[in-house]
């Protein structure tokens, strides 16, 4: 008798998700991925009886009849904003409008948009457990340009997460609360990750903080060890249910759960009353994988789960923001998937046709791009970080300048020699040397492999501390930044013993435009 209303649930949920894969089957017969399909991932889970409470995308529509913004970008030359929207109704980002917005200087994204109608809407996160970077113990917001792929062939771009930014929406409308059912899937960057705390996806609290074991539900994606763990070193996909990463029934390790590094990766998570689920695939082909199914981890509190209906991207529920990755795009759902919706909304994402940009914009901070570095304090922006033989020191560059002065001026990025979620610096004028500092101040110096050479030339970056580019953090030193100080170049803090950490104009000196390379 106790398995009857199971089994007249499921016999229900066969029926919808036939109804979903018809539809999926209309998308994938006779249709090019270049093609908007008329089908997307929120009416497939609807047609499965799962609809999406949220919905947010940087690359396309979410549901076939949306025809609204993406997402909005703010640009650092005079602080106006853009919604970027689709190409057509259930279609794909207009990065072109992006594109000439931000064109020749720099661009972050504001908000997220929710497709779901109920205004879930992304924004900066606020200050929590944590105090953020920005100004007011707000998160960063992250760089519009750094996520370039393609989708269908159509240029898009995802949101990139460096260390210290994050996205939240502690005001929610349908996301699910205490114990009950709710499924939620992201399309993630497999390559991009770090064991900070944490790159999540999903449900969190309210308040910003941590109010116990079971007061989260969300995705994760990262090689963190500090809690549960899976095969192998990671990265891996884990729940985060708040005071533990949890990728199995115990909270330690779980040697079911493998270590995964798709280019795009599918990450969904599910839970309904002691029962939760964790599956993955590659988001280009192929199906899901399910790494976990069953009862809630053997740890206190976390049956019932006590979710409080917050929207988390990026960072931790208590806003702890050590974590790297990208995102391009996730739903939330009210009730538990089944199977195969999910199933179904895989196939969908395969044939959407995500693909990695094979040119990086110049100007960008995505590794293999040329740029060069220019200052924004008032005095000095015609002024470059420029090297002559190990010497760094800001150049004025122009047109008129020489072919040498113009290569000395110029980068390639490479990911971070110590933290492939920073970034490098090497000399387009003299291969495989980098910025580096030493006892503080930048020198350019050949790479010789040692650890504390990838860490002294290994810069993380964040929004502008004056709200103009980007500003650099030292891997090592991490509250010192790349500084000019009477054009020599150095890692600062904002006050110290040295002349170079003086607080006057600190903000605007640690501040850089990433424009297109001199050479």
């Amino acid at each position: 008798m106790a398995l009857r209303p199971r089994s007249r649930r499921i016999r229900s949920a066969l029926l919808a998700v036939a109804a979903a894969c018809a539809l999926v089957a209309g998308v994938l017969v006779g249709s090019g991925t270049s093609q908007a399909a008329t089908t997307q991932p929120c009416d497939i889970y609807a047609a499965g009886g799962t609809p999406c409470v949220a919905a947010h995308s940087t690359t396309r529509a979410l549901l076939g009849a949306y025809n609204g913004p993406l997402y909005q970008v703010r640009r650092s030359s005079d602080s106006t904003t853009r919604d970027i929207g689709l190409l057509s109704a259930g279609g794909y980002a207009d990065a072109a409008a992006q594109d000439t917005f931000c064109a020749n200087t720099s661009c972050v994204i504001t908000i997220i948009y929710d497709q779901s109608g109920r205004n879930n809407r992304l924004t900066q996160a606020p200050p929590g457990g944590f105090q953020g970077p920005a100004p007011g113990g707000y998160d960063n917001l992250a760089d519009a340009k750094a996520a370039p792929i393609t989708i269908a062939g159509h240029k898009a771009y995802g949101v990139f997460v460096a260390p210290g930014t994050g996205y939240r929406n502690n005001t929610t409308n349908g996301i699910a609360k205490g114990d009950q059912p709710e499924g939620m899937y992201a399309i993630f960057d497999g390559t991009h990750y770090n064991g900070g705390c944490c790159f999540d996806y999903g449900n969190a609290e309210t308040n910003s903080r941590d109010n116990g074991n079971g007061t989260m539900e969300a995705i994760y994606f990262g090689n963190n060890k500090v809690w549960g763990t899976g095969a192998g070193n990671g990265p891996w996909v884990m729940a985060d249910l708040e005071n533990g990463l949890f990728s199995g029934v115990n909270p330690g390790n779980n040697a079911g759960n493998p270590s995964v590094s798709h280019r795009f990766l599918t990450a969904v998570l599910k839970g309904e009353p002691n029962h939760w689920a964790i599956r993955a695939g590659n988001a280009q082909s192929g199906g899901l994988s399910t790494y976990y199914d069953g009862k809630r981890p053997n740890a206190s509190g976390y049956n019932p789960m006590k979710k409080e209906g917050a929207i988390i991207l990026g960072i931790g529920g208590d806003n702890s923001h050590g974590a790297a990755g990208t995102f391009y795009e996730g739903v939330m759902t009210s009730g538990y998937p089944s199977n195969a919706t999910e199933d179904a909304v895989q196939a969908n994402i395969n044939a959407a046709g995500y693909g990695a940009s094979g040119n990086p914009d110049p100007g960008s901070l995505t590794p293999g791009s040329a740029i060069s570095l220019r200052a924004t304090t008032a005095c000095c922006t015609t002024r470059y970080i420029s090297h002559t033989g190990s010497t760094v020191a800001t150049s004025v560059i122009t047109a008129a300048s020489s072919a040498t002065d113009k290569g000395n001026a110029s980068w390639t990025v490479r990911a971070g020699l110590a933290n492939s979620s920073c970034v490098s610096f090497e000399s387009r004028n003299a291969a495989g040397s980098y910025l580096r500092h030493q006892n503080y101040q930048l020198y350019l110096n050949a790479n010789d492999g040692s650890s504390l050479f990838a860490s002294d030339a290994t810069f993380c970056p964040q929004a502008g501390r004056n709200g103009q580019g980007n500003s650099f953090a030292s891997a090592n030193f991490a509250s010192r930044y790349i500084r000019h100080y009477s054009n020599n170049v150095y890692i600062a803090s904002n006050g110290g013993s040295n002349t170079f950490d003086a607080t006057a104009a600190w903000s605007d000196d640690v501040s850089w435009v990433v424009s297109t390379s001199w050479a």
